[in-house]
């Protein structure tokens, strides 16, 4: 059952509809954002690990507990977060508007926020943004819903996946933002997932969660862990597939295209880091278990030290192996081979623990590569696990040395 590589993002799904415009809550760019299902969708989602919520967080948090929704309506360049009593009367303000405006329960709108937390939301602009979008929701929508989301990204992040369940074609859409304040457990993310599939409730909510795990809480930007972060995916049930059911075969089909499509996009969040001049992927194998190789990618993925080496085109392989022996894993340091591979090719660094007498010329021909590739062979078992990252640069300091101003 192959995943087919489909163009668009959240429009792609039959029945769903978006917009996205400029309000003013930035001065330039666009900052309010509507997905729309013609119909009542069955809805999951996951959420930042932070103590610290948003008010928007809170309340899509409270809608999603029927495990509906129809709706969803996101602004970006204010994360309405620490804003007490008032930032939730705001974001249940965002909610009812956006229901009123399309004729749907109150209860069915997912609300999210994302920018500079303690600052109040301008609601006279906020409210035209809502008015304006869900007036113009459109198949067409979808480009301007991902661009209204961004804060600090250089790109829209979107996709689309076409499956078959049961002979039926299914679409997987989805589109998010993330650039800074990245790491496991979410990020600085916001994601948004549609599909016709029509799918049990708790089958849904089971695909997003393993689906996370293996994407977007395999990416590390700056070691940091937003207020605002949620993914959130809706199911219409348009597709007229037979309902998906946990344990089933319709399921392993479904879930191959969700994870697919939160897999890229998270690739594209670490690609787009704040500041970021390579994409690093990070692959462990042979650890003692896949508990283990999450560990020791993430572990290498969040070290400032490794993501300097990899920006300074310095095959440090030290920095690696020390990454993973803090990882917290049991594994025999004398067993561990590292490599670095990129388009200009593949190179071992160290073997069974030690470093090896490796061209300094052919390492720094690899890693002048935009795109790099480290590997470690622990040697010690089966578990596997991959991990994506990017280098840390000057620029990410400069952008978030002056974010708030």
């Amino acid at each position: 059952m192959d995943v087919i590589f489909n163009e668009g993002g959240v429009t792609a799904p039959e029945g769903f509809l978006a917009a996205g415009v400029h309000c003013g809550i930035k001065r330039y760019k666009k900052d309010v954002a509507v997905v729309y299902s013609r119909v009542p969708a069955v809805a999951a989602g996951v959420f930042t690990t932070n103590r610290v919520k948003a008010a928007p967080l809170k309340i899509t948090m409270e809608n999603l507990r029927d495990k509906r929704a129809q709706v969803i309506v996101a602004n970006s360049g204010n994360a309405n977060a620490c804003t007490g009593e008032r930032g939730m009367k705001d974001a249940k303000e965002m909610a009812e508007l956006t229901a009123k405006e399309l004729g749907c329960r109150t209860e069915d709108v997912v609300v999210a926020s994302t920018g500079v937390i303690g600052v109040r939301m301008p609601m006279e602009k906020v409210r035209d943004g809502i008015i304006q979008c869900c007036r113009n929701v459109s198949k067409e929508g979808g480009v301007d819903a991902a661009c209204a989301i961004m804060t600090t990204d250089t790109f829209k992040k979107e996709m689309a996946v076409k499956i078959d369940v049961s002979g039926k074609k299914v679409t997987i859409g989805g589109m998010a933002k993330g650039s800074g304040m990245i790491h496991p457990n979410m990020a600085t993310m916001l994601c948004f997932i549609t599909t016709d599939a029509s799918i049990e409730a708790d089958a849904l909510e089971k695909a997003l969660r393993r689906a996370t795990v293996r994407s977007f809480n395999m990416i590390s930007v700056d070691g940091d862990t937003s207020t605002n972060d949620m993914a959130v995916v809706l199911a219409n049930g348009l597709a007229g597939n037979r309902p998906i059911q946990w344990g089933t075969e319709d399921f392993d089909a479904f879930y191959r295209g969700l994870e697919t499509v939160c897999v890229e996009l998270a690739k594209m969040m670490a690609r787009d880091g704040e500041g970021a001049t390579k994409f690093m992927e990070v692959e462990v194998k042979n650890a003692p278990d896949e508990l283990s190789a999450v560990k020791a990618a993430r572990s290498i993925t969040r070290s400032n030290l490794v993501k300097a080496a990899i920006f300074g085109e310095d095959a440090n392989w030290g920095r690696i192996i020390c990454a993973v022996g803090y990882s917290g894993i049991d594994f025999n340091p004398e067993l561990v081979d590292i490599y670095i591979c990129s388009k200009a090719g593949e190179l071992i660094l160290a073997q069974n623990g030690m470093g090896l007498d490796f061209s300094e010329d052919k390492a720094r021909e690899i890693l002048k590569e935009k795109d790099i590739k480290v590997i470690v062979d622990l040697k010690q078992g089966y578990g596997h696990a991959t991990a994506w990252g990017c280098d840390l640069s000057y620029d990410y300091v400069k952008i978030n040395g002056s974010y708030r101003t």
